[in-house]
C-alpha cells in the first residue's frame, strides 16, 4: 500500500475551511458529481495535493478539475500561476480541466458532459 504524502497542517484547515463556503459554481458543480452521481465516478472536493489545494479530484481518472473564479483574472501573475500547478499536476500523471465560474453556472450540464468524457477516456487509455 502507497503512502500518502504529508500534508502541511495549514493547507489541511484552508481545504476545510473551503469546502465549507463554496462558490456557487463550486457548489453546483459539486451537486452534479458527489455521491458518484456523474458516470459512477468518485470525486473529492478541496484536497490538498503537491502543495496546491485542488477545487476537485477524481483519483480514478487522474483528473483534477478548477473551477476559475476572480483569482484567475488573466494577468500574467495569475497565468503563470495555473502553470506552475497544472504543469505539477501534468507531472504527477494528472489533467487539469479549468472552467470559469460564469461557465459553469451558465451550464452545468455541458461542463459535467465534459468532465465525464475526459475521465472515461482516461480511464479506458489506462
Amino acid at each position: 500500500m502507497a503512502m500518502h504524502a504529508p500534508i502541511n497542517p495549514k493547507h489541511r484547515r484552508f481545504a476545510k475551511r473551503m469546502r465549507l463556503d463554496p462558490t456557487p459554481a463550486e457548489r453546483a458543480f459539486w451537486y452534479g458529481v458527489k455521491a458518484v452521481r456523474l458516470g459512477g465516478l468518485k470525486f473529492r472536493r478541496q484536497v490538498p495535493m503537491l502543495g496546491f489545494i485542488v477545487d476537485f479530484v477524481c483519483y480514478e481518472a487522474k483528473l483534477i478539475v478548477e473551477i476559475d473564479g476572480w483569482q484567475h483574472d488573466g494577468t500574467v501573475a495569475a497565468r503563470s500561476r495555473d502553470t506552475r500547478r497544472d504543469a505539477a499536476f501534468a507531472e504527477a500523471g494528472y489533467l487539469t480541466l479549468r472552467f470559469a465560474n460564469e461557465t459553469v453556472l451558465d451550464d452545468v450540464d455541458k461542463v459535467l458532459a465534459t468532465v465525464l468524457v475526459a475521465a472515461r477516456s482516461r480511464i479506458e487509455r489506462r
